[in-house]
Formats: C-alpha cells, structure tokens, sequence
C-alpha cells in the first residue's frame, strides 16, 4: 500500500476477515498474476488462497446486496471460488467488458490526439 495512504481517509487492513466484518457494500477482488506468485511475495498459492480468496465463508459473510467484482481473468480457486464467480451479486462479466470500453475510449483519445 502506498506510505501516507490513511491521510486520504481510507482504512486498512492487513486481514480479510475484518474488513468484510464492515459489512462492506462492494468487495473488490484483484487478479494474482500466478508467475509472480515464485517470486514468494504472496506466499503460497494455498497460502495466498487461505488469507485472500472469497469462498466459503467469507461468501456467506456477505450482505445480501454486496456486489462482487473482479477485473478479469480470474484464477477460479485461487484468488475467488466458482461459487463467489458465479454468485448472483457478481457484477464481473459487466465489470471486463465496460474495462474494454474504457480502454478502447482512452486509446481513441490519445491516437486521435484528443485533449488529456
């Protein structure tokens, strides 16, 4: 995490289980790139998946209305289970393909010279 980021107001946590016991509107799930996984910054794989994958519990832990998102491709299993993937308040195939869009726009942007 960025030095100083608290001075934005935003809290931290180095623990998963008590940032979702905020019971939090949104939970946004980041894409583990598996070759750095070697580099043994995040541990394990199943270490990895033991702190920070959403399955099971920390599923069930979530407000009825939580919207789930993933920025693509996900690592099913490692970073979030089936269930949570395919969960009915997962918002992630609209999540990559408005990111397409996104991009597509800023490319068009910058090629076309548009203004910053």
């Amino acid at each position: 995490m960025p030095i100083g980021i608290e001075k934005l107001g935003v809290k931290t946590s180095l623990s998963f289980e008590e940032s979702l016991s905020h019971q939090p509107d949104v939970v946004m799930m980041l894409r583990v790139q598996r070759e750095r996984m070697t580099e043994n910054r995040l541990g394990s794989e199943r270490e990895y998946a033991a702190n920070w994958s959403l399955a099971d519990q920390r599923l069930a832990s979530l407000k009825k209305d939580c919207l789930i998102l993933h920025p693509g491709p996900m690592n099913r299993g490692l970073e979030i289970s089936s269930e949570a993937a395919d969960d009915p308040r997962a918002a992630i195939l609209e999540q990559v393909a408005n990111g397409v869009s996104v991009r597509m726009a800023v490319l068009y942007q910058v090629l076309a010279g548009g203004d910053a």
